[in-house]
């Protein structure tokens, strides 16, 4: 297939120098957007009395057709075009001939490239924010199960204070929302319309650029033309974004890693979404966890590239900026398939209720309580800190918890101590007094939950 710059050279390009220019391989993916976005700038052509209106008919009409065929499968790409723009033209105009030719009036591949992958990664944030909130609403449910489910809390990966399972699994709700608003936000910027900028400095037929911008749902067209065909800010933005998703799921499997280890055991697998060893018969493999946190540096490593790409590039268009497109469609594919194993892997994870009970008796996690229980018996608090690290001290040498340390021993520490300091440590009581806007008690995580909720 020709390519559409070939008027001025004289000698056939060399395949070498087609197979590294090309860019097919990786813009296919965006014929949709390149087809609709062809269409809308014929009919403003037409609208516009740039080219005749019942030429920009056929014209429209007939990329339509092209539209079904590849979707439909009827119509195949040619690989060997140069990119997807070459080819849908070429396809045109082998079909209108000289008539096919008039599409490209008034438009540049610059910003007509720029128009494609804007239409591409607003779709695709679309779906990647459909995907999170249906991962939202899998961990809601989990969350709803599991609002009694006393697990310890940690810090330093040490055992610090007790929670429920559905409080921690809240956080990552949290988490998951703000990345909802963040890829929400970059689609608002995103939602700019470059086409009409030309190559550069726009052209000079009297187009009616708000008009496409309607057609094409684009809140309104760049204000300037070097800008609209050189800027890749919202690949740079949308991959910032997709990298913290990848933060996200990343922690999150890192600690379901932990939890199906035998020293945790908090979480069993589905075998559905677990693997085995090739030589040691007892082994379940957290595999699809470990790969997801795994895939989360190939994210980060296309926001890098993207970064790297655009730094040092003069305006306005650069062959450099190529590479924004492979560098994003990375970071989105992984996203999304990352999403679509770990939402079902966390829906059919059983949660081992006991076994986080038991873990939170051990570790002292109840000694904030305890010190708590002596401040509201009238001690300071650096006092009660202090008597209840005694406390803890005495446990260790005896090899008792503070749920089994003698009402005596107690009151060797501190002679406030009474029988209700055995109440006040209770981890039940632990946990539903801590009420205040959220904390793990259960008012406060049903508003959580709530909250989750109406964010959907």
């Amino acid at each position: 297939m020709a390519q559409l710059w070939k008027g001025r050279f004289k000698k056939e390009l060399a395949k070498e120098t087609n197979d590294f220019n090309s860019s097919i391989s990786f813009d296919c993916r965006m014929f949709e957007e390149d087809i609709k976005g062809s269409i809308a700038h014929c009919t403003m052509l037409g609208s516009c009395g740039i080219i005749e209106k019942n030429e920009s008919e056929t014209i429209c009409s007939e990329l339509a057709k092209i539209l079904d065929e590849i979707k439909s499968g009827k119509l195949e790409i040619d690989m060997t075009a140069e990119d997807i723009h070459t080819f849908v033209e070429g396809e045109l105009t082998s079909r209108l001939n000289t008539l096919g030719k008039k599409l490209h009036t008034a438009r540049s591949r610059n910003d007509q490239v720029a128009l494609d992958i804007r239409m591409t990664l607003k779709k695709e944030i679309d779906e990647i924010i459909n995907q999170i909130k249906v991962l939202l609403g899998v961990l809601v449910n989990q969350a709803e199960a599991n609002k009694k489910t006393i697990m310890p809390g940690y810090t330093h990966l040490q055992r610090a204070q007790p929670i429920t399972f559905a409080h921690h699994l809240l956080a990552y709700c949290f988490m998951l929302i703000r990345d909802i608003e963040r890829l929400s936000q970059a689609k608002e910027r995103m939602n700019v319309l470059p086409l009409g900028s030309g190559a550069l400095a726009g052209t000079t037929y009297p187009i009616n650029r708000d008009y496409v911008a309607e057609l094409l749902g684009f809140e309104k067209p760049c204000e300037n033309s070097l800008d609209g065909v050189s800027d890749r800010d919202f690949c740079i933005e949308l991959a910032s974004d997709l990298s913290l998703v990848m933060v996200h799921l990343s922690r999150f499997c890192e600690e379901i890693i932990l939890w199906c280890s035998w020293e945790f055991k908090f979480v069993e697998l589905d075998d559905a979404f677990s693997t085995g060893s090739s030589i040691m018969p007892q082994k379940k493999n957290p595999d699809i966890a470990e790969l997801i946190r795994g895939k989360s540096g190939r994210v980060f490593g296309d926001l890098t590239t993207l970064l790297t790409v655009m730094k040092g590039i003069p305006l306005a268009y650069n062959k450099d900026m190529q590479e924004d497109k492979e560098a994003i469609f990375d970071a989105v594919d992984t996203v999304k398939m990352c999403l679509t194993a770990f939402t079902p892997m966390v829906e059919t994870m059983s949660v081992l209720k006991d076994n986080m009970r038991n873990a939170a008796a051990k570790g002292f996690i109840n000694a904030t309580d305890c010190a708590d229980y002596l401040v509201s018996k009238g001690l300071p608090f650096r006092d009660a800190y202090k008597a209840t690290g005694e406390a803890v001290a005495l446990c260790i040498d005896k090899g008792l918890t503070l749920e089994t340390l003698s009402l005596d021993d107690y009151k060797s520490i501190c002679t406030l101590f009474d029988d209700e300091v055995y109440k006040a440590i209770n981890l039940e009581k632990c946990v539903a007094d801590r009420i205040c806007k959220g904390a793990p008690g259960i008012k406060s995580v049903e508003a959580q939950i709530e909250e989750v909720k109406s964010s959907l």
